[in-house]
């Protein structure tokens, strides 16, 4: 070949690395969200009446009434996993307990997934939820009927009881139950953090707009919320927070309508508690990614996943050999 050819060829080699090494990275740069100021005198009290919470007292206050067998142990909790399930799906929870919810320490750090969900309509249902949570110890069941209109209920649920009864927690993952999650990944991904506060990290959603019709799913009334946009938020898919930063979403949840969606919910207690979401594109948001050994080894999560996928992608990424650059 001549000069000009090989010249040609090695640009499109180099181009093609780039766009696959540098997407990532311009990514997670333009989507960084700039600081938030702790100027903002609510901002600072809810910040410390968040660092003055007290186990006893909210076991006391508890705003949920919460059945559950789920405890957490004495020692520290790297990970907790908390995945939003609907009641009926109990073969699902079963395949997750199989496959990435089976793993307990990666590094050297405890992981402990657990199951969130509302009551079911069913009188039966709830039995066999009952026998369930009785058999795995790991089903936290709020007071409320599950429907889509109580999901951030569910999320609600989900953080108050962590920082009443898992306090111990130095990470929360926020899933849901189609969702594959590469625990060692997302694990020493959290390893590597030089942030140790205000943590607060998934596949960043900008400018967000509140659904205004009254027909539609997650409708929010204008006297709800009356801002044109969201602020900065991740998707409701999966997203991390550190304990404190749960602690802040808790207390300044009080204030926040439940009728938004809860990932929208979760990003509104965010920001009034002076915490700027972290970009990560390691989290696939509600996107599925097609299926590659090397791939799944290195995102953290993929969603709309399907049983045997979840079967496939566990025993090949777990038992499969290290991958190269």
């Amino acid at each position: 070949l001549r000069t000009h050819q090989w010249c040609f060829i090695l640009f499109n080699v180099l181009l093609f690395h780039l766009l696959l090494f540098g997407a990532d990275l311009l990514e997670e740069y333009f989507l960084r969200s700039l600081p938030l100021s702790y100027t903002d005198a609510k901002t600072l009290e809810i910040r410390e009446r968040a660092r003055k919470l007290h186990t006893d007292a909210l076991k006391a206050n508890l705003s949920h009434t919460v059945s559950s067998a789920a405890t957490c142990s004495d020692q520290e909790i790297f990970l907790l996993v908390l995945v939003c399930s609907s009641p009926e799906n109990r073969t699902r929870r079963n395949v997750i307990r199989q496959t990435w919810g089976n793993v307990t320490a990666t590094r050297g750090y405890a992981v402990l997934t657990l199951f969130a969900l509302g009551k079911p309509a069913s009188v039966a249902t709830q039995l066999e939820i009952n026998e369930e949570s009785q058999k795995h110890r790991d089903i936290i069941e709020g007071s409320f009927i599950d429907s889509p209109e109580t999901q951030t209920q569910k999320m609600l649920m989900s953080v108050e009881w962590t920082v009443t009864f898992c306090p111990q927690a130095k990470y929360i993952l926020k899933t849901d139950e189609d969702v594959f999650v590469s625990i060692p990944s997302l694990a020493g991904y959290l390893l590597s953090l030089q942030q140790l506060e205000d943590v607060y990290i998934g596949r960043v959603i900008h400018q967000g707009m509140p659904i205004r019709d009254p027909q539609s799913l997650g409708f929010v009334p204008i006297h709800q919320y009356s801002e044109e946009f969201y602020p900065d938020y991740c998707d409701g898919s999966a997203f991390v927070m550190s304990q404190d930063t749960a602690c802040k979403v808790y207390v300044a949840a009080k204030e926040v309508p439940v009728s938004v969606p809860p990932d929208i919910f979760v990003g509104i207690c965010a920001k009034k508690a002076g915490i700027t979401p972290i970009h990560s594109s390691r989290f696939s948001g509600e996107k599925h990614i097609s299926y590659n050994r090397c791939c799944y080894k290195f995102i953290f999560t993929s969603s709309n996943m399907k049983e045997d996928e979840l079967f496939k992608a566990w025993k090949e990424t777990s038992e499969g050999e290290d991958c190269s650059l």
